[in-house]
């Protein structure tokens, strides 16, 4: 039984572990992180890992065959090396280095050291590819003369203004992140790449001196084939496709969708040729399409192991490596081949203007913010610091990640700190001395109710007592109408209006959010601190996507399921508008201990919604509206896959249901009142203020 070591405990590290544990002759011995709650809960996960802090600790005591170092790339050399100097095989997750040096040094280390090197370019077992590969050896299109790879992506973090992560840090990581897959199935084909030709299309600022250039054109002469590459993230279609042409046809593996399809030529004339082989091609598509559907579904029902492509080309990467290892062969993508990628991303990142040096973010000021503003980096806290700033106000803001942010966070007026709101010690020095704290951030959180209810409940609660110990005048804790029961009712819902009181029958995210304005409001006047929630409704504007899952769920961005039959108004609110309301929070006089439900004038139905979006964007959006019941026979059976599946599911709730369709009715008069808070309440300015920034 071969001894793995997991060094990293992150999303990546449960794929890793989840594939070895479907192969034979694995045990998972150890778990390396120093997040040692990370680190516990992979390893419960394991049941024969132990937990270590450092590599350095788990070396010492022993018991390790091979190690996967699974942690952030910028990390990767760093912490492989040590491993490979006390003669452990490594299995390095991409890009094997963020430098072509450190890649090649690596290389080197593990050649005089005698130990194998290997990276987890995983999609170059993806089995579309794979079935493309063997098609190519087999001769089936004759001599190959050209490849092209259409990259043509989503990206998540972008979408979501997530620019702290490392892949935005410099032009050239997002290559290392996203286009190694694609480059490494080039590679694998066309052979070591020579000549290398690139063109970057538009930068986009992310922030004062971080530009982001998110399409590129690349012309590669590999040794065998000459190669294309479009490389394209941040599209909202998403297309993967690999082609091979050659003398007698056309081989492609398209990756998303996990399909392979071979074109070519029958023995009759044109006109039927193309008859019969566009048949053949529409065959292919159908058989795998229904293929794929159909080991989906057997998979949810535990009838077979997981089937899914992603996870498939995890287990053949590393069952690759372990065997090249058993055999006493050198892994087929082995460190020269992830340091040949990196290499080729160096090259092709040269294309790039040199970077304009950031604004240096100046340290944290002596704590005398006139508001202290926790979570303030995300989607409303840029709108509220903004706000506050142009009123005059001195901003303190702790968030988790202070990089690359909009420009307003490097105004004389704002210090930044980071930390987390479940870190007592950390709130505390963001606080410093401001009378007043606004608490944007909701703690994160994950994985079972208890968990996430630790993180946003915890994390209220840590901030209040934060509050009272240093003397803070007014917290506004920033809520959701998530909170509340928003079903079918007589009366409309005010700030007066109390938490769910059938929150155990909501999901785990409301069911948390009424818990904890619960707690706060108890809490109000506690050691002379004022408490004041406010609970935005559905907010809209520039800095998040228009795209909202208070209308329905969203499979893609082209069709919204609704909720319910999407006529009903929604409690629609413009971010602009919700700063407005949480700067006036932070002053008015005689709301401690009252909550307040921050929904604008303008309230269209998830179908007006979807028709105003549609115009400004220029495509062509669906809504499908959808009965309560209909979506609860839905989840029933869904509920029933699972549990049939032998997993843990809560049942679906008929009132959460309810509540999701948004059909309760929203008096905002008392906020208007005692916040004398004014929302947009013409039709053209909301649109305009709401999708203005998506349609550019």
């Amino acid at each position: 039984m071969k001894r793995i070591a997991l060094v990293g405990a992150g999303y990546i590290a449960r794929v890793h572990a989840d594939a070895l544990k479907s192969l034979q002759g694995f045990t998972i011995a150890a778990v390396i992180d120093p997040n040692e709650a990370a680190a516990r809960r992979l390893a419960r996960a394991c049941a024969t890992a132990a937990v270590f802090p450092s590599v350095e600790a788990a070396l010492a005591v022993g018991g390790i065959d091979a190690a996967h170092v699974l942690v952030p790339p910028p990390l990767h050399h760093v912490v492989a090396e040590p491993l490979i100097a006390a003669g452990i095989p490594v299995l390095l997750e991409k890009p094997l280095a963020t430098t072509a040096a450190d890649a090649q040094r690596l290389v080197e280390r593990a050649a005089a050291c005698g130990v194998a090197l290997g990276v987890n370019q995983n999609f170059v077992y993806h089995p579309a590819f794979v079935r493309l590969r063997r098609a190519l050896s087999a001769g089936e299109i004759g001599r190959p003369r050209f490849m092209s790879c259409l990259y043509h992506v989503p990206l998540r973090q972008l979408a979501a203004g997530q620019f702290g992560h490392w892949m935005f840090q410099a032009p050239g990581n997002i290559l290392l992140e996203q286009a190694v897959h694609p480059l490494s199935q080039i590679a694998t084909l066309a052979g070591p790449i020579g000549e290398v030709r690139a063109l970057a299309g538009a930068g986009l600022e992310l922030a004062p001196g971080v530009d982001f250039f998110p399409t590129l054109e690349v012309s590669l002469a590999g040794a065998r084939l000459p190669a294309q590459l479009h490389f394209a993230v941040g599209q909202s279609y998403p297309v993967w496709r690999i082609s091979v042409v050659g003398d007698d046809g056309v081989l492609t593996a398209d990756i998303l969708t996990n399909r392979y399809t071979r074109e070519g030529r029958t023995r009759w004339l044109d006109a039927l040729d193309h008859a019969l082989s566009g048949t053949h091609l529409a065959a292919e598509t159908a058989r795998d399409s229904l293929g794929n559907l159909a080991a989906y579904g057997l998979a949810m029902l535990r009838l077979r192991r997981p089937s899914d492509p992603f996870f498939l080309s995890m287990q053949g990467s590393i069952a690759a490596f372990h065997a090249a290892l058993a055999s006493g062969a050198q892994p087929p993508l082995d460190g020269a081949f992830g340091a040949a990628l990196v290499a080729t991303c160096e090259r092709i990142a040269a294309v790039f203007p040199p970077a304009s040096p950031a604004p240096a973010i100046e340290p944290a000021g002596d704590g005398a913010a006139d508001v202290a503003v926790l979570g303030g980096t995300g989607f409303i806290g840029r709108h509220l610091v903004a706000r506050l700033v142009a009123d005059g106000k001195r901003v303190a803001v702790m968030a988790r990640s202070i990089r690359n942010l909009p420009a307003i966070f490097h105004d004389p007026a704002v210090s930044l700190h980071r930390g987390d709101i479940n870190d007592a010690a950390a709130v505390a020095e963001a606080i410093g001395a401001a009378p007043v704290v606004v608490n944007l951030a909701h703690g994160g959180g994950g994985g079972s109710f208890a968990e996430i209810r630790q993180a946003m409940v915890g994390g209220a609660e840590t901030v209040a007592a934060v509050c009272r110990a240093r003397g803070v005048r007014r917290l506004v804790h920033i809520g959701s109408i998530a909170g509340l029961y928003l079903g079918p009712q007589a009366a409309p819902v005010t700030g007066a209006t109390p938490p769910d009181p059938k929150a155990e029958k909501r999901a785990d995210y409301a069911r948390a959010k009424a818990i904890c304005d619960r707690a706060l409001l108890a809490e109000n006047g506690r050691e002379g601190l004022e408490i004041v929630i406010l609970r935005p409704g559905l907010v809209v504007g520039a800095g998040t996507s228009p795209f909202h899952s208070g209308l329905g769920v969203y499979n893609n961005e082209q069709h919204c399921l609704g909720w319910n039959d999407g006529r009903n108004p929604l409690p629609l609110v413009l971010a602009g508008d919700v700063a407005a309301a949480i700067a006036s929070a932070c002053a008015a006089r005689g709301i401690g201990g009252r909550a307040f439900n921050l929904v604008g004038d303008v309230r269209l139905s998830a179908r007006d919604y979807t028709e105003a979006l549609a115009a400004a964007l220029g495509r062509p959006l669906r809504f499908h509206p959808q009965s309560p019941l209909r979506l609860l026979l839905i989840e029933r059976g869904k509920w029933l896959i699972k549990r049939l599946g032998g997993r843990r599911a809560a049942a679906p709730s008929f009132h959460d249901l309810l509540s999701r369709g948004l059909r309760a009715r929203f008096d905002c008069t008392d906020a208007k009142e005692a916040l004398g808070w004014q929302p947009v309440a013409d039709r053209a300015t909301f649109l305009a203020e709401a999708f203005g920034a998506a349609a550019r």
